[in-house]
């Protein structure tokens, strides 16, 4: 008996760490002043060695100098980390840039593309990369991701799904994950709302991060806008009920205060089997 608990333990043990985690964190404007600020970015930096992946979104870091920052102190130790990042995206002087970081033992970068969105339905396009992975069921998938502006959620949550048919188009795959920022919840995203959003009432879309969540760190909301979305064939890859929110306050027993410097959201996460 007490060998069969043991072989079970190991099997357990390298199930996870076979797995890969990917996380999705709207760092509240992460540019040069939050970079130089030591105790916040240890925060950051402990979150990130979480993942194996992780989109940083609200980057405003147009010449990658809070961004290289990052890459420092994430790397301190050793070399683990590589990052891809999307050019400045905005309608207005206001921008902000996708930000992927990954480890690369266990990931690499394919390619890459920004949407082309003619129909000018988001405020900062889609920044769509593809991964590989030599120890996931899916080898290579697609992340796309959204932060989107909470006045036109709906609308942009919604066009999404276009964005999902052009990877499918253009690439020949249906291993596809969105996730980000989607102020999808409370008064952004409510009741009717939600029969306008294809990529919810489409049944073969799985939202992993559900309604009843609270992604924000401010004890006043309880607000599930950030999420984690995946097609059919990306959910037969995902690891039962781990999809959840990351509260790295408690996990790191942090003060309100420093939770709260750190970022208004709480990162989302998926591992991947």
């Amino acid at each position: 008996m007490r060998l069969l608990f043991s072989l079970s333990l190991l099997l357990a043990l390298l199930h996870v760490i076979s797995c890969l985690l990917i996380g999705a964190f709207n760092i509240k404007q992460f540019g040069d002043k939050k970079s130089s600020n030591t105790s916040l970015m240890d925060v950051i930096s402990t979150i990130v060695h979480r993942y194996d992946i992780v989109l940083i979104q609200e980057v405003r870091d147009s010449d990658l100098s809070a961004t290289k920052r990052l890459m420092d102190r994430v790397n301190k130790a050793s070399p683990q980390y590589k990052y891809i990042v999307s050019e400045p995206l905005g309608r207005s002087t206001y921008k902000e840039q996708y930000l992927f970081l990954y480890r690369e033992q266990t990931v690499s970068v394919v390619k890459n593309f920004t949407y082309d969105d003619k129909m000018d339905a988001f405020s900062r396009e889609p920044f769509v990369v593809m991964f590989i992975s030599k120890q996931t069921t899916v080898k290579d998938f697609v992340l796309i991701p959204q932060h989107t502006s909470p006045d036109s959620a709906v609308k942009e949550v919604n066009s999404l799904f276009d964005v999902v048919t052009d990877v499918r188009a253009r690439w020949n795959t249906n291993n596809i994950l969105l996730m980000g920022d989607f102020n999808a919840g409370c008064s952004y995203v409510s009741g009717a709302d939600w029969q306008q959003i294809r990529l919810f009432t489409d049944k073969s879309f799985h939202w992993l991060i559900k309604d009843e969540v609270d992604t924000t760190v401010s004890e006043n909301t309880h607000c599930p806008y950030d999420r984690i979305v995946v097609t059919a064939d990306m959910n037969k890859g995902v690891v039962s009920s781990s999809a959840k929110v990351y509260n790295y306050m408690l996990d790191l027993k942090l003060s309100h205060s420093l939770a709260s410097g750190v970022s208004d959201h709480y990162p989302v996460e998926v591992q991947l089997s």
